[in-house]
């Protein structure tokens, strides 16, 4: 995915940003309204296992951060926490890794977790499938910052994948992104367009030009991911190069 913009494309963006920046951030904070309410739950719902990482990776046992991630976003979600983020704060990512940070500190005694939030769990999380999730993490030594960081690209990046893939099977290609989703994972050997092209009765070239907009769509959808969680247009190149970044490492 490259970060360059032409003007053509910055201005393209910017249309789509006018519907999307920030939405989900700004609409949680503007009244206890059944659309701000949603916006915010579909905002947990996404991220919750980078929070989760996050948690574990201080040394808090499976359950108990269980636990906690659920008792943070229950308050978040019950709470006015994002009534006072402005658009001048920056990023929903940097905000909410504030906002845990702040939440633990406050969770000093857990003896009582299970009368916390008046037992109502908003989110429901699977602890089979953090743990799992988590065990492929530990492979790698990570800092809690750092695992934050990383779950967190690749949330993201997954999110704009699944959107692909939903787009491919809304129009009746569901198969034909199967065979070039290869191209979005890894990278292009000599003879790969040829080879795919003869399996389905394509010509090389017209199989590159396929991957290229497959490709260039991808990015699309990463910068729209991107641009839900930031404050203004500028930010979703700072963001791209960000996680590019943190992927790398």
């Amino acid at each position: 995915m490259r970060t360059e913009d032409s003007s053509t494309e910055s201005q393209a963006h910017g249309a789509v940003f006018t519907n999307t920046h920030w939405s989900v951030v700004l609409a949680a904070g503007q009244g206890d309204t059944s659309q701000s309410a949603a916006a915010l739950e579909k905002l947990c719902r996404t991220y919750w296992y980078p929070l989760y990482a996050y948690v574990r990776r201080q040394g808090q046992v499976p359950h108990d951060a269980q636990d906690l991630t659920q008792e943070f976003f229950a308050r978040l979600l019950a709470g006015n926490y994002l009534q006072t983020v402005a658009r001048e704060k920056g990023k929903f990512r940097s905000f909410l890794l504030a906002a845990m940070n702040h939440f633990l500190c406050d969770q000093r005694d857990r003896a009582n977790a299970a009368k916390r939030g008046g037992g109502k769990v908003l989110i429901l999380l699977d602890e089979e499938e953090a743990e799992g999730r988590y065990r492929a993490d530990t492979s790698t030594p990570l800092s809690p910052d750092m695992i934050f960081e990383k779950r967190w690209a690749t949330t993201l990046l997954q999110q704009a994948f699944e959107k692909l893939r939903q787009e491919f099977a809304a129009s009746g290609k569901a198969e034909k992104f199967e065979r070039l989703k290869v191209f979005l994972e890894d990278g292009t050997e000599p003879g790969d367009y040829a080879k795919l092209g003869s399996e389905l009765g394509m010509a090389a070239n017209t199989v590159a030009a396929a991957v290229h907009r497959l490709r260039e769509r991808y990015r699309e959808l990463v910068r729209a991911e991107i641009a839900h969680t930031v404050a203004t247009p500028s930010d979703v190149n700072d963001e791209m190069r960000h996680l590019l970044a943190v992927l790398a490492r």
